[in-house]
């Protein structure tokens, strides 16, 4: 059984509504989960929501392009920390990185993380369905230089999400005080499963949240019904080999 305090709760799509938004954050406390992942726009409204439990409130911030000046990015920060954010999402600008401006990389996490400072998580997506693994791999020393806290997959709006070699590749190229969030990519438990023995510290993500929730009110419903009689033993057809990938 997977902790619930791996999971971020998230729900990030343009055309959310307070009564979705509201939603999301009683499921997170039903299941205590480790945070309600929002929009700036929704950050006081989940803060209220989630008020007197662990469940930490955490928002994007340059979200989904990370294409925002550095300077506008910190103003996001600080406005998401007063409205009572507890933990960061903020998105790199990928296009310096490509340019290789990894100092200016370095420098926009680098703010913001003080912008922080030690009692709000930073988490830095770099959005790794657009990059290279060598570009991967000086993220990883770039993020670990800036003194974020993790380092994150993806957004969950662009080509892709996290897959299997990227998070074995952040937890084996980070040094161990940088965390690994894997978001997008995960779609069942077994996903999640293999996502955290890679090395995962944290999964964001609605589906498999969704899942896991069906699944135990399936046992529940399970455990509640009268027994049947057992049936008798049916003739088994051969088993066919799945070959499916």
């Amino acid at each position: 059984m997977i902790s619930s305090k791996y999971f971020d709760h998230t729900i990030l799509k343009a055309e959310a509504t307070e009564t979705q938004v509201a939603k999301i954050c009683d499921e997170a406390l039903a299941n205590d989960f480790a945070s309600v992942c929002v929009n700036q726009y929704y950050t006081r409204f989940v803060a209220e929501k989630l008020k007197g439990s662990d469940v930490k409130v955490c928002t994007v911030v340059g979200f989904p392009l990370g294409m925002s000046d550095t300077g506008v990015k910190a103003f996001e920060t600080k406005a998401a920390i007063e409205d009572g954010a507890q933990e960061i999402d903020m998105v790199i600008n990928v296009g310096a990185l490509k340019d290789k401006k990894y100092d200016y990389v370095k420098n926009d996490i680098h703010t913001l993380k003080e912008v922080c400072g030690s009692d709000i998580v930073l988490k830095v997506i770099i959005e790794t369905c657009m990059l290279t693994d060598e570009e991967k791999i000086k993220l990883c020393e770039v993020v670990s230089n800036s003194h974020a806290d993790y380092i994150k997959t993806s957004t969950g709006f662009s080509t892709g999400g996290a897959t299997a070699d990227d998070v074995r590749l952040l937890r084996t190229c980070c040094p161990p005080h940088v965390k690994v969030k894997a978001a997008g990519g995960i779609a069942s438990l077994a996903d999640a499963e293999e996502f955290i023995r890679l090395g995962a510290d944290r999964l964001g993500t609605s589906r498999i949240v969704k899942i896991a929730m069906a699944q135990e009110q399936q046992a529940a419903e399970a455990a509640a019904a009268p027994q049947q009689p057992e049936a008798a033993a049916q003739p088994q057809a051969p088993e066919q080999q799945d070959t499916t990938y």
